[in-house]
């Protein structure tokens, strides 16, 4: 038996019923459904609609069809065409027509947006510990290879020599702003839609300020009319986490750079790489590719949603049953990728002599600039003259670092015979001591901010 078939004549065709259904999807939500109809009975009896004997029995049988769901021995029956029809069905089965009174005053409509907050206010604080593990990682690692030096880049060339320490952190604070982000988001979702009922509010007198603390929401919604039509807050997490993914797709794509061959800077454990069905040398980065292209997913669930919404006309719209499969999916790739990327980072070897190998002269030239700024040269001037260097040593096919002086002298005689203390890359990356540098004064400084994040 359905909630709405009293003005139907005729059974719904099969495959109608089929794609109409949420039941395949939605019943993620039982635990909420039954903690929001519990407060619901509550709020009813409050207002006088039931009384206090028959909100005890709803209430305890609401627990008993919770405690089926826990057990997972909930049987669920092809006329349950979704969440809400389920848990009312089963709770008349256990308390009889009595169930029939505790959808008095209540929509589906307003029902499942408060379910779907619910849902989001227990299971964010999941992604945020997940989040939080994966940076303490980065910070393990930053701590485990101070004083590792590696050739930064910018267009995927060399730029500058920077601390390895510094480049796992780098990685670190795009995901505490996805922290951030997260919890300005919860503060939006905990706004009670319940009491709004289809879209134009309850006409029995209840306490929706009451109802909202009950459930543990900040508020309840000023507008019927928005409360149930407002999903704002599911392409917000779905924003987020195609921004988390974002970040970690981006982190993938430079260990699966510096763990081939051309690099070499990092090896995977055995128990973090794949093999290759047909090459037996093959040491495949297949968990981080996995999490670059899961990233993809996670940019499309956040495009069709948003492109589901733009559209509709106000209050609830059953385009809006769409809002559950990218944010349970969403979630559930985070929930999946990041412990695991979080593993495989602690036990990623790394091969210091060969990043430092990398740091050549060239590598240097900025350095080799700021010498001709520090002797009364504008710096415009010094990058010009130093870019002649770089050009007179390719064509004398020699390193930058053994350039003769008089080539050097050539170009301006202000350049001296200390200008070959430049070519120390320590003595580059310990000049980089202000806040946010990569001088390992600053890292430190840099660490510890980053633990007080946590």
């Amino acid at each position: 038996m359905t909630l709405w078939g009293g003005r139907f004549s005729g059974k719904m065709d099969p495959e109608a019923w089929a794609l109409n259904a949420s039941i395949g999807f939605d019943y993620r939500l039982a635990p909420q459904d039954i903690q929001c109809s519990q407060a619901w009975a509550k709020a009813l009896q409050k207002a006088g609609i039931l009384t206090a004997q028959e909100c005890q029995v709803l209430c305890e049988g609401l627990i008993s069809v919770g405690n089926e769901f826990d057990r997972n021995n909930f049987v669920f029956h092809p006329a349950d065409e979704d969440i809400h029809s389920a848990v009312e069905r089963r709770l008349g089965e256990l308390v009889g027509v009595l169930a029939g009174k505790l959808h008095t005053g209540r929509s589906r409509n307003d029902q499942v947006a408060t379910d779907f907050r619910l849902w989001f206010m227990e299971n964010l604080p999941e992604i945020d510990q997940a989040i939080i593990g994966f940076q303490k990682t980065l910070i393990q690692r930053a701590e485990e290879d101070l004083g590792v030096i590696l050739p930064g880049y910018t267009h995927l060339q060399h730029a500058q020599p920077i601390l390895l320490s510094h480049w796992w952190l780098a990685h670190f604070w795009p995901l505490h702003k996805d922290r951030q982000r997260l919890a300005e988001l919860t503060a939006r979702i905990r706004i009670l839609p319940l009491g709004s009922g289809a879209l134009s509010g309850t006409p029995y007198p209840i306490d929706r300020t009451w109802l909202a603390k009950e459930l543990g929401f900040d508020a309840p919604a000023p507008n019927s009319l928005e409360a149930v039509s407002d999903r704002d807050f599911a392409a917000e997490f779905l924003f987020c986490a195609a921004l988390i993914g974002s970040h970690l797709s981006r982190l993938s794509e430079m260990i699966i750079l510096f763990t081939s061959t051309e690099f070499q800077f990092f090896e995977l454990t055995d128990a973090f790489a794949t093999g290759s069905s047909l090459m037996p040398q093959k040491k495949n980065p297949d968990l981080f590719e996995l999490a670059r292209g899961k990233s993809g997913a996670l940019l499309g669930y956040l495009a069709g949603f948003l492109a589901t919404l733009k559209g509709l006309p106000s209050t609830y719209d059953k385009d809006l049953q769409e809002d559950k499969v990218p944010v349970f999916n969403s979630f559930d790739i985070l929930i999946s990728i990041l412990p695991v990327l979080s593993k495989a980072l602690q036990t990623i070897k790394i091969y210091p002599d060969r990043m430092r190998s990398r740091v050549d002269a060239a590598i240097l030239a900025t350095d080799l600039a700021d010498y001709l700024v520090l002797k009364g040269i504008p710096f415009r001037e010094a990058h010009s003259l130093v870019g002649k260097a770089v050009a007179r040593a390719a064509e004398l096919r020699i390193p930058l670092n053994q350039l003769p002086i008089e080539e050097y002298q050539t170009l301006n005689p202000t350049f001296d015979a200390q200008v070959y203390e430049v070519f120390d890359p320590d003595q580059s990356i310990a000049k980089r001591a202000s806040y946010g540098g990569t001088a390992e004064s600053a890292v430190r400084v840099q660490l510890k901010e980053a633990k007080a994040c946590l």
